[in-house]
């Protein structure tokens, strides 16, 4: 398979991305604004995470629909699981929470509703189908997280007997998600098909596999730089924004590290590439609920700031929500645009909440 070589626009991309990495480190090494240094990590946080996805993208178009979802999803939170540990090495546990809850309400709600409006509208009779085994799959796994979640919230908000353990409760929990997360992955691995390369356009990948690797490589050593100067900005930023840590980890974190992360999807699905659009977000989704989340609250154990499974009673209520609507919109392969409204309108609606926490 003959790669296609990367276009101009995507060579200037590259170099913005690359600008913007450089002046968020000189900002933060040379004593600039921590503003300035809070913007210019965010830009290149995004623009990291856009480097992940073309670099899984190509890799793409040698797997098939399924395996690629799942690598694009585990490669594709690199930035957020680097924000997750320095925020938890920095003691921020809000901000580590959140970003990872943002991380599934984004992927759950704006990305995959944008994904079905594209989607919809690419579709002659205005439906997007799908195959159905990915979205009730992932709406089973997401609501074994949640049951976890809600279990703890009750147990922490009624101040029950089992709520000083809730550290080594949230440890065993996470044991037990990763143990199903395992489960699923292997025969849903074995399942998928690869893909002709007719399916996944013209031309073949855009790099070869050894760019394509160096580029992962850059792009995770990279977003490793950007998440602590990210970090370390932070607080004086959202103060002098007048915005609360929630709102920066829910969204701004959220959006930088996904949004455009999983445009390929959004683009995929405007091409009326549904399942491998589906694969891509839905396996982001089942992703950071059952292996992201559980991974990083046992990765917490080393930190003197650890990460469990008790939220805030707002966040668990909008989890389970979102379980509910993901499972209701996308688990009979098929979905219509305004589903996909409504969907951004969730989500728009708990960013609107965060911001005036």
């Amino acid at each position: 398979m003959q790669a296609t070589g990367l276009s101009a626009a995507q060579r200037r991309a590259m170099a913005a991305i690359g600008f913007a990495w450089l002046a968020a480190g000189i900002s933060k090494y040379a004593g600039g604004a921590d503003l300035l240094t809070f913007g210019l990590s965010t830009v290149a946080l995004a623009g990291l995470a856009w480097l992940v996805a073309l670099g899984t993208d190509s890799l793409g178009h040698r797997l098939g629909p399924g395996a690629t979802g799942v690598l694009q999803s585990t490669l594709g939170n690199l930035p957020e699981l680097f924000v997750v540990i320095f925020a938890l090495r920095a003691g921020e546990t809000v901000v580590a929470q959140t970003s990872i809850l943002g991380s599934l309400f984004a992927n759950a709600l704006l990305v995959l509703g944008l994904v079905i409006v594209a989607g919809a509208r690419a579709a002659d009779d205005g439906v997007m189908r799908f195959r159905r085994r990915l979205p009730n799959d992932t709406a089973t796994l997401l609501l074994l997280a949640v049951f976890i979640i809600v279990l703890i919230g009750l147990s922490v908000g009624t101040r029950d007997r089992a709520a000083p353990d809730v550290e080594t409760i949230s440890a065993i929990g996470a044991v037990l998600l990763l143990l199903v997360y395992g489960a699923w992955l292997a025969p849903y691995l074995r399942s998928d098909h690869p893909v002709d390369v007719g399916s996944h356009g013209a031309g073949g990948p855009a790099l070869g596999l050894a760019p394509t690797l160096i580029l992962l490589a850059v792009a995770g050593v990279g977003a490793a730089f950007v998440s602590e100067w990210f970090i370390a900005a932070l607080d004086p930023s959202i103060r002098s924004l007048h915005i609360s840590k929630s709102f920066a980890g829910l969204v701004i974190v959220a959006i930088a590290g996904n949004a455009v992360e999983n445009f390929a999807g959004i683009s995929l699905a405007a091409k009326g590439r549904s399942d491998l659009a589906i694969s891509v977000v839905k396996n982001s989704v089942a992703q950071i609920a059952v292996f992201l989340f559980p991974a990083l609250v046992l990765i917490s154990l080393l930190f003197a700031t650890t990460l469990t499974f008790a939220i805030a009673p707002v966040y668990i209520g909008a989890l389970l929500i979102t379980a509910i609507a993901v499972w209701q919109i996308t688990g009979d392969g098929e979905a219509f645009a305004f589903e996909g409204w409504a969907l951004i309108s969730l989500y728009a609606m708990l960013a609107v909440l965060t911001f005036y926490e």
